[in-house]
């Protein structure tokens, strides 16, 4: 029977693992399809032109909500993981840099896109429902996430499932009231809807973190070029996710445009069964890797098996799910099976150079981070876009492959060239005084 017992207290901690996956894994799957499901009312109700405005303008505002906030998200969860007392600190920090980058954004859009986007014959009301939008989907979605990864430094897993569960709820309970109750079919009138939506649930998450403490307003200096280090790389990412649908905007027709705009959030759904995976691992990596990332690389290679399982299996699930997909966002979309099925596969090399990835952010390496990611990013846009504009749509498919592949390969070797150098300098380190005189 002690034995027996034993056994059970050794196999808690990987039960409780298990356990939390499913729960993380669980929200995101039901915020993923929530999401879908949002992208289909509006692909149906809008059509394939105002659609394919709406997906170019979010293409933007994806990019710029990587840049409000300066990282500091990942410096308050890093810092939270290991001292609890330095939340207020580190939520005044966020506070002051996501208003102040927040505010510079939205001005900047709204000076800029109404030459390239319209929304409304009058140029009045057509700046005035761009800017609605930026605030939309630059400031109120970093808010909203920044609840999320609040409650994440935490280790409240649920209550940040709960965040992404009801956001993507109340996305697509506000797209079924707009479109299929009170028929709004353009753009210009979806940005109310969608601005009041995120208004509601901002203020919804941030009476839920109130209890926890109130912010310290001040900025923490050490932790401005870490921020950077870490936002560069997915500003830099995000350019390169986004760039094929800009270029795409410009070369291809309405409907491919929009076909093609729907397989990419496929992929990015796939993916959410492997970011399930890194954002419960990321606090308890912070803390394995305090004293070195050379402790945590058996920790490392467990996740690279169980990420490279969990994207094969979403990648098939995709593959087979495909043929449904025209019945979901309508016959208008003829491309979108093929396109889907040719994407899905991407997911595999994304998640296994992700693991690389959150294991150095973890572990504070955020300039080698941010180096390769960035690298990885700028060659991987310029590489997009050229393809796209060369040969659209099947030069942006094979730029997408070759991308994520060569990332691969990049970032395994340099997370091991850190663990070489981290063991190195673990065994030439000198004793402490007691242990010495001990000896």
């Amino acid at each position: 029977m002690a034995s027996e017992s034993v056994k059970e207290r050794a196999h808690r901690p990987f039960l409780a693992m298990i356990l939390s996956y499913a729960a993380s894994g669980g929200s995101l799957v039901i915020g993923s399809a929530a999401q879908l499901l949002t992208f289909a009312i509006l692909a149906r109700w809008l059509g394939v032109h105002e659609f394919s405005v709406f997906v170019a303008i979010t293409a933007v505002a994806n990019i710029a909500v990587h840049l409000c906030g300066l990282g500091a998200m990942e410096c308050l969860v890093r810092r939270v993981a290991r001292d609890r007392s330095m939340y207020s600190r580190m939520l005044g920090h966020n506070v002051i840099l996501t208003a102040i980058s927040g505010v510079l954004l939205v001005l900047l859009g709204a000076v800029v896109l109404p030459f390239f986007f319209t929304l409304s014959p009058d140029p009045v009301t057509n700046v005035a429902m761009i800017t609605l939008m930026l605030i939309t989907n630059v400031i109120f979605v970093r808010v909203i996430v920044l609840c999320e990864q609040i409650f994440l430094a935490h280790s409240n897993f649920a209550s940040a499932n709960k965040v992404v569960v009801g956001f993507a709820l109340a996305r697509t309970i506000a797209a079924a009231l707009a479109c299929i109750v009170f028929g709004v079919a353009t753009v210009a009138s979806w940005a109310v809807w969608q601005f009041v939506c995120h208004v509601l649930v901002a203020m919804g998450c941030w009476r839920a973190v109130k209890g926890l403490g109130r912010p310290t307003y001040g900025i923490v200096r050490e932790e401005l070029p870490q921020g950077l280090y870490f936002s560069v790389p997915f500003i830099l990412r995000a350019v390169r996710q986004n760039a094929d649908l800009l270029v795409l905007s410009l070369v291809a027709t309405a409907e491919v445009m929009s076909s093609y705009s729907v397989a990419r959030r496929m992929l990015e759904s796939s993916y959410l069964s492997v970011e399930a995976l890194n954002r419960l691992i990321y606090p308890g990596s912070a803390k394995a890797t305090a004293a070195g990332l050379h402790h945590a690389f058996e920790r490392v290679r467990k996740v690279l098996f169980a990420a490279t399982s969990i994207s094969i299996a979403a990648a098939a699930a995709v593959y087979l799910l495909a043929p449904v997909l025209p019945y979901l966002f309508g016959k208008d979309y003829v491309s979108l099976v093929s396109f889907v099925r040719t994407l899905c596969w991407v997911v595999v090399p994304l998640a296994m150079w992700s693991v690389a990835m959150e294991a150095l952010g973890a572990s504070g390496h955020h300039p080698a981070r941010a180096s390769v990611m960035g690298l990885g990013s700028v060659l991987g846009a310029a590489l997009t876009a050229w393809a796209t504009w060369y040969a659209p749509p099947t030069g942006t498919f094979i730029s997408f492959y070759a991308i994520e592949i060569a990332m691969v390969i990049v970032s395994w070797a340099v997370f091991l060239r850190f663990v070489r150098r981290d063991r190195a300098q673990a065994s030439h380190a000198p004793l402490p005084t007691g242990m010495a005189h001990e000896g």
